[in-house]
This record gives C-alpha cells, structure tokens and sequence, in this order.
C-alpha cells in the first residue's frame, strides 16, 4: 500500500498525505487536486475505491438523423463530451433511409427510462410532420431539446443556428467579390431551416443586387441534401449562367464543385461556391471550402445544459436560442470574371480530388 500511494502520489504531484485523503474520502482536499488524484489512479491502472467510482445519473438518448454528413458526429460527438460531466450517459439513435424511424427509436429510448432526449434536426424541422409525437413526450413528462428546427406550439427549449443570416452572410460574401448571378442551393422547402436559408437570400440578394423576382425564382434550388443533390442543382443553375453559388451544406457545396468541373470550369476562378455547415475535413477540400460555419460546440452545450436543467427541475424558458453564424472563407470563392472576358473552357477531367 505504502508503494502505491509513492506511486499514486508522484503520478498526481501532491503528497501521499493528500493521496490518502482522497482515498479515504474526507475533507479539505480542492476539488482540482481530488480529480489529479483520481485521474491518477486511472492512468496507473489501480481500481478506485468503490465509494469514489463515478456513478451514472442516467442515461439520455440522442437521436440524430444520420451520419453521413459530418456535421452530425461533431454534434454527437460534443453533446457526449458535455454530458459526462454531469453523470448522464447518451444513447446514440441514428436514422438510415429505410432503417429504423424516430418514433421508433423513442419508443426503444423509453424502454430503457432514459431522462431525456435531445432532437438534432429531427421532425420538429419538418412542417409537415405530426408535432403531436412531442407533446405526448412532455406530457409524460419527459425533458426534451430540440437542435435546428423550429415548431410552434412545443413547450421545449430549441437550439437552432441563424439559417437566415447564414444565407447573408454568404451572398454578402459573394457580392462583395463582384458576383451578381448568384444561385442558391438547398433542400426540400417543408424544412425550416431551409425556409429560413430561402428567405434570407432573397433578402439578401433584394437588398444588395439589381437581380429580379423572377430571376430570384430561377436562381433558386431545392434538391435532395446530399453530394448527389448538390450536383444535380449546381448544373443547372450554371446552365443558367450563375457564377456563384450558396450551398445549404458542404457536401451540396462539394457536389457543386463537381459539377463545375464536370462543364469544364474551375472554382473559384469560373465559378465561386459557399458551403454551410464547417463540418470536419472542409479546410481540406480541392480547393479548400468557403463556408458558413455553424456554432457546433455552443449550440451542443447550450442543448446539454437546457436539457439537464429541465431533467433537474430548473427549465429554461420554453423559447428558440438563435446563434450566430460565421463566415469562414477558403479557396472556394474569387473575384468575379469581368462580363467581357470569355469563360476558359477545358476538358472535364476523370477524377475529382474532392472527398465524398
């Protein structure tokens, strides 16, 4: 024993007196040297006494829409880590196209009592989904917490990014480069975000070009989210002459660059293209991606923390919570080709260097 607590104490740099507080629980040790002393024991490999092992609050599900996109495991990734402070442990419920639905995952998640749950860009986005799931939820009672996506008359905190402003911020970007066809694309129009996106540009693009309504409808794109969906739209916006465009996440805006390059052209120098989102590995796209970035880690510790208050019986107000976005630009985005000056034209090339 005496050789373990010289161990244990040389590991946490505090004396064996304080490692034998720590172990026997009592008092007037600070709260940072008792966790040194722990973390020490864990790195040593010696099991805590039974009294000092960290007992689990509970368990909290998670259910994000799928994992494709990056953005969702930083989301996943970030509300884990605030949650373990606290005690609670997250179930990771992930959606696949034809695999298991939300409600049913609820319905699992309610199998196993957990405390709560957190939506990230769930049904409650969707206008045309029954909202009335998460009604019955609050009425067992169960805390939830809604991330990206707005539905009226649900008494629950909701964590949502700035969709209009993101939208903006981007043609602001665009126009200030000299691009006046500036094309939007993003996904099916019943989601909020996408309404907020759609709105946003419009305003933007009233405010800050000469660009027309009519022109503003056919410079618009709603496709499937996705690269595929990205590319599909990009083309033919392109065909109708836009030399930028603002994409409803990164891997539209990848796909976009794909179809750039499929028509011979080059991005920035042919066609500028913004992202949103900022998920992982964007800083090193071919060429690296000018995007909106979303505040991933404010927004997940701000969902965690309204979650735990509610399961505690402190609820936050019954309000959305907006966060700014920021603009984050990379090698997407150029100056604008003088209207004079012919396009250069090249053989699409076999392969893209752009990660899927």
């Amino acid at each position: 024993m005496r050789a373990r607590l010289s161990d244990i104490a040389q590991q946490a740099e505090v004396s064996e007196a304080t490692v034998s507080r720590v172990l026997n629980d009592r008092p007037g040790v600070a709260p940072e040297t008792r966790q040194a002393v722990l973390t020490a024991l864990d790195v040593l490999g010696y099991e805590r006494p039974a009294r000092l092992r960290k007992r689990s609050a509970g368990l909290v599900g998670l259910v994000v829409p799928e994992l494709d996109n990056p953005i969702f495991p930083a989301f996943a990734q970030i509300i884990e880590s605030a949650l373990a402070p606290t005690g609670y442990t997250p179930v990771l419920c992930t959606q696949t196209p034809g695999g298991v639905r939300e409600d049913e995952y609820v319905e699992m998640l309610l199998d196993r009592q957990v405390s709560g749950i957190v939506f990230v860009s769930g049904l409650h986005a969707d206008t045309a989904a029954d909202h009335d799931r998460y009604r019955t939820l609050l009425a067992r009672p169960l805390p939830i917490v809604m991330i990206n996506g707005y539905a009226p008359g649900i008494p629950a905190p909701f964590v949502s990014c700035d969709d209009r402003e993101s939208a903006e911020l981007a043609v602001a970007h665009l126009v200030a480069l000299g691009h006046r066809r500036i094309g939007l694309i993003t996904g099916p129009d019943r989601f909020v975000p996408v309404q907020r996106k759609v709105a946003g540009y419009k305003a933007a693009m009233r405010r800050l070009t000469d660009v027309s309504d009519d022109d503003l409808t056919e410079l618009t794109e709603l496709s499937l989210f996705g690269v595929e969906g990205g590319e599909a739209a990009a083309g033919r916006l392109i065909e109708r002459g836009a030399t930028g465009l603002v994409c409803g996440s990164d891997l539209m805006a990848l796909g976009a660059i794909r179809a750039a390059r499929q028509r011979g052209l080059s991005v920035p120098e042919d066609v500028s293209v913004v992202g949103y989102d900022d998920s992982p590995l964007m800083a090193f796209t071919d060429p690296p991606l000018t995007t909106v970035r979303q505040p991933v880690a404010a927004m997940a510790v701000a969902a965690v923390r309204a979650l735990v208050d509610e399961i505690n019986g402190h609820p936050s107000p019954n309000s959305e919570y907006l966060f700014r976005p920021e603009l984050v630009v990379r090698g997407s985005t150029a100056v604008t080709r003088p209207a004079t000056s012919p396009k250069r034209q090249r053989p699409a090339p076999s392969s893209l260097a752009i990660p899927a």
